[in-house]
């Protein structure tokens, strides 16, 4: 079974039936570490354009335009060769215009730590997998799983709470319960990469089509994305106080 806490990426998209859903070439660990690459630089290059030039149509645009291309590839997998290199220019372009107005609002260097951090986090990460210092057992896999599934549902009622002028001081408060609980979305999100590793090993193992290649590598985007917005967050907040 293949669980994984990110949820563009689950069991169901490697099984059905319990059968290999290969029909030709198969995904490999290698090819999906290229793809990775591959994603990561677009999402530098849209970054860097909304970076040099800032603008709140850039921002926006990456984000809406994002989140909807980021819906078409979980339920249109086979289109992940086309709509992934998309979702991640269109997220850079987003992650280059917020980092743009972090540094506005607090200082320049608050970019290049939550950048540092990010990398530091994903390699440590890398690295604990590797080593097998964690065991991704199923009820890991669950655990993980319905703690993201817990932050998503606080995310959907802080901005629901937001149209009545109710502010949850979790999401954004900068007192100890505010940044207690990004911390916690931090290790959160860190857990999710481990789960990701985890889930392009099983699915190469598994023998998935070599499109998966683009999706899981779109998946572990979607974590890094996520895990780097809310070290920024963190980092402002700390600011603040």
């Amino acid at each position: 079974m293949f669980r994984s806490g990110n949820p563009t990426l689950s069991e169901k998209i490697f099984n059905q039936n319990g059968e290999s859903l290969t029909t030709g070439e198969a995904m490999t660990v290698s090819g999906t570490v290229n793809k990775i690459g591959i994603l990561f630089l677009l999402v530098l290059i849209g970054a860097s354009v909304s970076w040099y030039m800032p603008s709140s149509i850039l921002m926006w645009g990456g984000a809406i335009g994002g989140f909807i291309v980021a819906l078409i590839t979980i339920f249109k997998k086979e289109w992940a060769p086309i709509t992934a290199p998309l979702y991640a220019g269109l997220e850079g372009l987003f992650l280059g215009a917020i980092s743009v107005m972090y540094a506005d609002l607090y200082y320049e260097g608050i970019v290049t730590t939550a950048v540092a951090l990010t990398m530091g986090i994903f390699a440590a990460m890398l690295m604990i997998y590797r080593s097998g210092l964690i065991e991704v057992t199923q009820k890991f896999r669950m655990g993980i799983a319905a703690a993201t599934g817990g932050i998503f549902l606080v995310y959907i009622a802080t901005w629901v709470l937001s149209f009545f002028g109710i502010n949850v001081g979790l999401i954004t408060g900068t007192g100890i319960w505010g940044i207690g609980f990004s911390l916690l979305i931090i290790v959160i999100a860190a857990l999710n990469l481990v789960l990701d590793f985890d889930l392009i090993d099983r699915g190469a193992a598994q023998g998935a089509p070599k499109y998966f290649e683009w999706y899981t590598a779109f998946g572990l985007i979607v974590t890094l994305v996520w895990l780097y917005i809310e070290i920024l967050r963190l980092l402002g907040k700390l600011q603040r106080r």
